[in-house]
């Protein structure tokens, strides 16, 4: 954890004994009073939080000044294929890490309906994600999370101004490294674990996406998510 989250942005704020926050300041931090540490508001501003008071029965009472705005977000949008849970956990945090602006996630015709009643997306699960990855990233920004019931109705909430690009292993027309002069922002589509169905192929193209690669070789999800915002984001001069 290199920023402490909050809700909301009050400057008195107390921790009880048993926060997992106050173990992680005591035991991985190694804070008591008087110190200060890293913290913000979700999707709002950076701060420093002063410890006023540590007690092992009362908790922490921390001050906090909020010192400046967050910082934009990175304007693409993940669409993705439902994957097993321990795979969605991943997508949460690393592309909430790298700063994209929302995941939708669809139910593909090759994937599995039932991976949505999991715990992750049925408790707050989903949300703790989002949170770690933001904390570890050092940013305050979290994604907008949406589900979607197909590709279909996932790709006709997007703005038609945005780029828009898909891959594929399989029928990729080139190397995602090689794409079109940058726009502004970008709908990135990739699908489930077990690809792309012929139906939702078509859709892709229906709806102007650039079908495209990452080479030859069959990555994870997770993996794919991560090389291809990077490498858009690099193409955009985020990063």
């Amino acid at each position: 954890m290199n920023l402490l989250l909050f809700a909301d942005d009050r400057t008195e704020r107390h921790l009880p004994p048993e926060d997992a926050r106050v173990a992680h300041i005591r035991n991985v931090l190694g804070m008591t009073a008087g110190d200060r540490f890293d913290t913000g508001v979700v999707n709002g501003p950076h701060g420093k939080a002063l410890i006023v008071e540590d007690s092992q029965k009362e908790g922490m009472h921390l001050r906090i000044e909020w010192t400046r705005e967050p910082e934009p977000s990175l304007p693409i949008d993940l669409i993705v294929g439902l994957p097993r849970p321990q795979t969605a956990r991943k997508i949460l945090r690393e592309t909430t890490a790298l700063g994209i602006s929302s995941i939708s996630f669809f139910e593909s015709e090759k994937g599995e309906p039932s991976y949505r009643q999991s715990k992750l997306w049925t408790t707050a699960e989903w949300e703790r994600q989002l949170i770690q990855g933001a904390e570890q990233a050092f940013t305050t920004r979290i994604p907008q999370v949406r589900h979607f019931q197909s590709l279909e109705t996932a790709v006709s909430t997007g703005d038609g101004d945005r780029g828009r690009i898909a891959l594929d292993v399989y029928e990729g027309t080139g190397p995602l490294s090689a794409m079109p002069d940058p726009q502004k922002s970008y709908t990135l589509a990739i699908g489930s674990e077990r690809g792309w169905s012929a139906a939702e192929r078509s859709i892709l193209r229906e709806n102007r996406f650039l079908i495209l690669d990452l080479g030859g070789r069959v990555l994870r999800t997770e993996t794919a998510c991560v090389a291809a915002i990077s490498i858009v984001a690099a193409r955009m001069n985020w990063i």
